[in-house]
């Protein structure tokens, strides 16, 4: 088995770093505390080919892996999760989905502006009543021959201020449950189509989530991705490979964490001598050292079988599962090295710990995770 990486992957992985330090780190606090979507930030990582980087040259894409993208999340995650987040649905959700399953008008139309960089998309599934539970869509789109009407809510839509064009899933046919779900694509002018204020959240709170609202809204029927009925085969696709980019971003929050802990154990003294001297403080370091590597090679693993194109669905899954949860124990024991100072803001820690708790909720629950894993288990 070879775990190196290539001469390119190692690249991606340097120019992501790089960015990061440079053009991330030094405005992260401010807009966390004052809730700023990363514009300017967003902006750059389109022209660096971060924002479509697994999509085809011929569609304006990187044409790169998935180890690759996994490797450029995880660093932008160590310094700003907001922005990789927003990073990763353009990238996993919107623009993966589109390539994968658009018509070439649908490409053409979007799929290259979005790959680019040089707008945003947002993938819509979430409903009020509709969170985990993808099969009970209430938002409908009806037939009126030459367009769909659509009606309804969808919740908790990353980038749902900012994006321009909309992956919506809706009922077609509410009598057949999730086999009546399809999918769709808006455009941020439609008539009747309008977004909610943004949601004040705890962590990766300059990314926007916004719910949005859909009044009659008029869709065209060159807008519906595949065919009636496709939405929901669709939506868990998509959402498979979108685990990845959730457990590389929960990896990236986890690593930064350990890397600021380890940096602030060699400069903090305590009874004379640094605390990473401190048998205590050493055993905290080799725990998070050990379940980040292990966190590291179930998301490499996960991108690995989706390169090779063979079925990832367990190990995303188990990949988000395990990632999610060491981000949350590594980021607390982060803020327990740094005492009061990880308390404060300018010390970075506090905001990824709060950044790790999302890890386990979008893209499904961690109770989500095991479900799909014991499904595959019991098959």
């Amino acid at each position: 088995m070879d775990f190196s990486l290539t001469e390119e992957q190692e690249a991606v992985r340097e120019a992501a770093r790089d960015f990061s330090q440079t053009h991330l780190l030094s405005g992260v606090v401010d807009r966390d505390s004052k809730a700023l979507f990363p514009k300017e930030q967003v902006k750059m990582m389109g022209e660096l080919g971060f924002m479509g980087m697994m999509v085809s040259p011929k569609f304006l894409g990187g044409g790169m892996d998935t180890v690759s993208y996994v490797l450029a999340v995880e660093e932008i995650s160590k310094v700003d999760a907001s922005c990789s987040v927003i990073m990763s649905v353009n990238n996993s959700l919107v623009c993966w989905g589109l390539e994968k399953y658009g018509s070439e008008k649908q490409k053409e139309k979007y799929l290259k502006r979005l790959a680019s960089g040089e707008i945003l998309g947002a993938f819509c599934l979430s409903e009020p009543e509709a969170g985990s539970d993808a099969t009970s869509q209430k938002t409908t789109a009806m037939d009126h021959g030459d367009y769909f009407l659509l009606n309804g809510t969808k919740n908790w839509i990353t980038n749902g201020g900012s994006a321009e064009v909309y992956l919506v899933m809706a009922q077609t046919e509410p009598g057949l449950g999730h086999k009546g779900i399809s999918a769709f694509i808006l455009e941020k002018g439609y008539e009747g189509f309008s977004v909610g204020k943004k949601e004040d959240k705890l962590g990766i709170r300059s990314s926007d989530t916004h719910s949005l609202m859909f009044a009659d809204v008029k869709v065209p029927k060159d807008n519906l991705i595949g065919s009636l009925g496709f939405g929901f085969k669709f939506a868990m696709e998509t959402l498979n490979g979108g685990r990845i980019g959730i457990a590389a971003q929960a990896l990236g929050i986890a690593s930064g964490a350990y890397e600021l802990a380890l940096a602030y154990s060699k400069e903090r003294k305590t009874f004379g001598k640094h605390i990473s001297e401190h048998q205590a403080i050493q055993f905290k370091l080799a725990e998070m050292a050990t379940l980040i590597d292990a966190a590291r090679l179930m998301v490499l693993r996960a991108a690995y079988l989706k390169d090779l194109n063979q079925d990832y669905a367990d190990a995303s899954a188990r990949a988000k599962l395990y990632a999610s949860e060491i981000a949350m124990k590594v980021t607390v024991e982060a803020v327990q090295i740094h005492g009061g100072y990880g308390y404060v803001k300018e010390y970075h820690v506090e905001r990824l710990m709060r950044d790790a708790k999302i890890t386990q909720i979008y893209e499904g629950t961690s109770e989500i995770q095991k479900i799909v894993i014991s499904r595959g288990l019991i098959r």
